[in-house]
């Protein structure tokens, strides 16, 4: 038997058969389009299990077209190198929050004033609505793509391993660890505290070693990065509602096709959705296994920190900062004048 003819028969009878009949080639087809999704959240925090949901889904619809490949845990560098990276292209999504973008795109930060909202339904609407449209408007502009639904962080808490934080004064002079954005070291400076900007994978070591005396993040981050470990107390402060943006490099936006443009808008839209609910059905369950762990929760008088903002002048200078036409929609989201 001539085995190069017979090679060349089987060869020849599996490139005239069509696909459908070997699926194992299209599963090995490689992805057209494939993209870097960075965030600095735990693996287990809803809103990676969200994000891969997504990619998977996104991954289904598109035939094997497009493959988003998650990095969660600062895996690709801290948020603000991320943030350069995602302008760049060199990473082509990053899940970030307003005020971490407002350090090129200042307008990121209009959600982030502080005390400016009641509770999450009122934050919600506004993000649904005008102050969203708004800052994605803005973020467009930088060549930075966001979805329409911006993702849940929670309102931030402040903890200490120190002291509960009850009124402002409790917390002046307070060596508090903030992310790298002015608009976290205005808020923190305006209070009377000293702000510590420190990338977020060196959170833990440094509030372990009392190079810093405490943090402030939402409840869920506060778990799942283990910070109630190295602190003592947690006061419910609520003073920056925080949503994260999935942005996504506008040059590769634009390089999508429509079909696949839509997908990737609906599913990740869809994921954010979910990844709401998550959150809110998990805040207590977090406060319940931090205290069962030793960490103490009180809550604050918050009209005590937002006088000493007034008196500081934290919110007539946000106001010029923004101007006055991007203000009233925020007090509008916001439910009413903002001192």
């Amino acid at each position: 038997m001539n085995t190069s003819i017979s090679r060349r028969a089987v060869l020849g009878a599996i490139a005239a058969s069509p696909l459908v009949g070997a699926p194992f080639i299209s599963r090995a087809r490689a992805a057209e389009f494939v993209f870097k999704v960075a965030h600095p959240l735990a693996i287990n925090h809803p809103t990676n299990v969200r994000l891969q949901q997504a990619a998977d889904q996104i991954a289904k619809d598109s035939d094997g077209r497009i493959e988003l490949r998650l990095f969660p845990n600062n895996q690709l560098g801290g948020e603000v190198d991320l943030l350069n990276q995602v302008r760049s292209g060199a990473v082509e999504m990053f899940v970030v929050g307003g005020l971490i973008a407002s350090s090129v795109v200042p307008m990121a930060a209009l959600d982030g004033v502080g005390f400016a909202f009641k509770d999450s339904a009122a934050v919600m609407k506004g993000m649904d609505g005008a102050l969203g449209a708004h800052i994605r408007a803005a973020l467009m502009q930088a060549n930075l793509y966001a979805p329409a639904t911006i993702w849940d962080y929670g309102f931030r808490q402040i903890t200490s391993s120190t002291r509960p934080i009850k009124t402002v004064d409790d917390i002046s002079g307070m060596k508090i660890r903030v992310p790298g954005a002015a608009a976290y070291v205005d808020l923190f400076k305006a209070l009377g505290a000293a702000p510590t900007s420190i990338q977020f994978n060196e959170v833990y070591p440094a509030l372990q070693t009392k190079i810093v005396d405490g943090q402030e993040n939402p409840l869920g981050v506060i778990l799942t990065s283990k910070f109630f470990e190295v602190q003592k107390f947690c006061s419910l402060s609520n003073h920056i509602w925080q949503g994260n943006w999935v942005l996504i490099n506008g040059r590769v936006w634009r390089g999508l096709p429509p079909t696949l443009q839509e997908i990737v808008e609906k599913r990740l839209n869809e994921a954010g959705l979910a990844q709401r609910q998550d959150l809110a059905g998990q805040e207590q369950s977090y406060k319940d296994t931090m205290a069962k762990a030793g960490l103490a929760f009180n809550d604050i008088d918050a009209d005590s920190f937002r006088k000493k903002l007034t008196a500081n002048g934290y919110y007539a200078a946000a106001r010029k900062k923004f101007g006055d036409p991007a203000w009233k929609v925020l007090e509008q989201a916001a439910g009413g004048d903002l001192a």
